[in-house]
C-alpha cells in the first residue's frame, strides 16, 4: 500500500479509514446548492446555477454522466471519517484508503459483487464530474474548479480480488470538512431514502430547518430553481406533493401552504425525537 503521494506539488500522507460506529456527517455547502444530478438516468446536460453571489457550474462527460446524489454518499462517508478522526486528535489527509466493505456498510448497501461494481461506477462519476464555483472564494471574480475525487484506484490481490480503494479528495471539499461551522450530523435513515428529490429535500431541510422549533419554508418556484432538476416545474410540483403525502423524511414534518399572492410553499419543521424514532422503526419494519 502506498503511504505517501505527491499530488500537484503537495506531499500527502495516507489516511486509513476506520470501521466501527461513526456518525454520518454532511457538508453544508453540498446540502444547500445544486451540485448533483437527482435522476437515476444518466445526465450529461450541465447544471448552470447563479443566485446572488453564488455561481455553480457542474459539467459531466458523455462516458460516465454526472455524479448523482447517491454517488454523494461516498463524500458523506469521507467527511464522516475525517471529522471523527480529527475529533479524536488523529492526523487526517485528503489521500484516503478504505476497503469497499467499509464504504458500502457505512452507506447502508450490501457488499455483493453488484454493489462493488456500482461503487466503482460512482467513483468514476465523481472523478469525471467537474465543478466550477464561487462558493468560499475570497473574491467574487474568483472561481474554484475541481472534481469531487481528484484521483482514485483500486488495489487487487494476486488473484484479482479487491483489497481496497485509494482516493484523493479535492482541496475545496477537504477544507470545508475541516471547518466545524460547515459540517452537520445527519440521520442514518437518510441512506434509506430511494428518491433523488426526497434525498435532496432532506439535506436542504436539515441545513435550513435544523433544530429550529418553527422550522423553515420555501416557495416551490425557488425550490425548483435551487434543485437544479431537469424536470419541468409542473412535474417538480407533483413530485413534491407526493413526498409531502408520504412523509418519508425522518425527523421532519412537511406541509404545503398557499401564500396570499397564490404561490405554493413547502414548510417543514422538526418533530419530537419520539416521533422521529417511530418513523425510523416504520422504515425498517418488514
Amino acid at each position: 500500500m502506498t503511504t505517501h503521494r505527491t499530488y500537484q506539488g503537495q506531499q500527502l500522507e495516507l489516511f486509513q479509514a476506520r470501521g466501527g460506529d461513526i456518525a454520518a456527517r454532511d457538508a453544508q455547502d453540498l446540502m444547500s446548492w445544486p451540485f448533483f444530478s437527482l435522476a437515476k438516468s444518466r445526465r450529461v446536460r450541465p447544471i448552470d446555477f447563479k443566485m446572488g453571489d453564488v455561481a455553480i457550474r457542474v459539467e459531466a462527460t458523455a462516458e460516465h454522466g454526472m455524479a448523482t446524489i447517491w454517488d454523494a454518499d461516498i463524500l458523506i462517508w469521507a467527511a464522516s471519517q475525517i471529522v471523527e478522526a480529527r475529533d479524536k486528535g488523529l492526523r487526517t489527509s485528503r489521500f484516503m484508503s478504505a476497503t469497499p466493505y467499509e464504504i458500502l456498510t457505512f452507506i447502508n448497501r450490501d457488499d455483493s459483487a453488484r454493489s462493488y461494481e456500482r461503487l466503482k461506477a460512482a467513483l468514476d462519476r465523481l472523478q469525471s464530474t467537474t465543478v466550477v464555483t464561487s462558493i468560499r472564494q475570497p473574491s467574487e471574480r474568483r472561481r474554484h474548479r475541481f472534481s469531487w475525487i481528484a484521483e482514485w484506484k483500486e488495489r487487487l490481490d494476486d488473484k484479482g480480488r479487491p483489497l481496497g480503494i485509494e482516493m484523493i479528495l479535492p482541496d475545496w471539499f477537504y477544507a470545508g470538512v475541516l471547518d466545524n461551522a460547515l459540517i452537520l450530523t445527519i440521520d442514518d435513515a437518510y441512506f434509506d431514502l430511494t428518491g433523488g428529490l426526497e434525498r435532496w429535500l432532506y439535506r436542504l431541510v436539515r441545513k435550513h430547518g435544523g433544530r429550529q422549533t418553527w422550522g423553515w419554508s420555501f416557495d416551490l418556484q425557488h425550490l425548483h430553481l435551487k434543485s437544479g432538476s431537469l424536470s419541468p416545474f409542473r412535474r417538480f410540483r407533483f413530485e413534491v406533493r407526493a413526498i409531502v403525502a408520504r412523509q418519508p423524511l425522518v425527523g421532519y414534518r412537511l406541509a404545503m401552504s398557499i401564500d396570499p399572492d397564490g404561490r405554493e410553499r413547502l414548510t417543514f419543521r422538526p418533530v419530537s425525537p419520539e416521533k422521529a424514532a417511530s418513523k425510523r422503526m416504520q422504515r425498517v419494519a418488514p
